[in-house]
């Protein structure tokens, strides 16, 4: 039973002094003194032959030549002589373009910002500056567009309304007497 009043205590053991915490890589792990001592530097790798992509084109054309017609016919010359694309030397052979002395590449740099500028809130100030114009142009359209509406009443008072002229109605079944 846990102790009253005291925490309860953790059950496991540390390992001893000579224990070493992570992965531990027969090969490559020597210590201070093999990292010092020598240079593990990795070996250049001999290039494999790179499995170039087919040459269609090449190998159509030489099909074509040899008198193959029919779609079987070419795949059996596929199969037959395959014929690989060349390796792309010529991106290697191309100079680089001539550039300017004085050309960057990139994006220029922004200029600093002045600590005085920030510390006076200049920028809060340019923005509420703004900020007011932005108002102040708003309301003025909208006084422009703000015209006294018309309502049926306002209507009625420019334009009244014709007045009728009387007619003397009769039943028409009297009209006869």
């Amino acid at each position: 039973q846990a102790e009253v009043g005291k925490p309860r205590r953790n059950c496991y053991t540390l390992p001893g002094f000579d224990f070493a915490y992570g992965l531990y890589i027969q090969r490559t792990d020597g210590g201070v003194p093999e990292a010092i001592g020598h240079w593990n530097t990795v070996k250049p790798r001999t290039s494999l032959g790179q499995n170039m992509p087919r040459d269609f084109i090449t190998m159509n054309i030489a099909a074509l030549k040899d008198g193959y017609t029919t779609a079987h016919e070419f795949n059996l010359y596929y199969k037959a002589k395959d014929i690989r694309r060349k390796c792309d030397d010529n991106r290697l052979k191309k100079h680089p373009p001539k550039v300017p002395a004085d050309m960057t590449y990139g994006i220029t740099t922004r200029s600093c910002t002045p600590f005085l500028d920030i510390l006076q809130h200049k920028y809060k100030e340019l923005w509420m500056e703004q900020q007011r114009a932005l108002a102040v142009t708003q309301q003025m359209e909208k006084k422009k567009t703000n015209k006294v509406r018309e309502t049926r009443t306002t209507l009625l008072r420019k334009h009244p309304v014709p007045a009728r002229e009387e007619s003397f109605w009769h039943l028409p079944h009297l009209e006869k007497v």
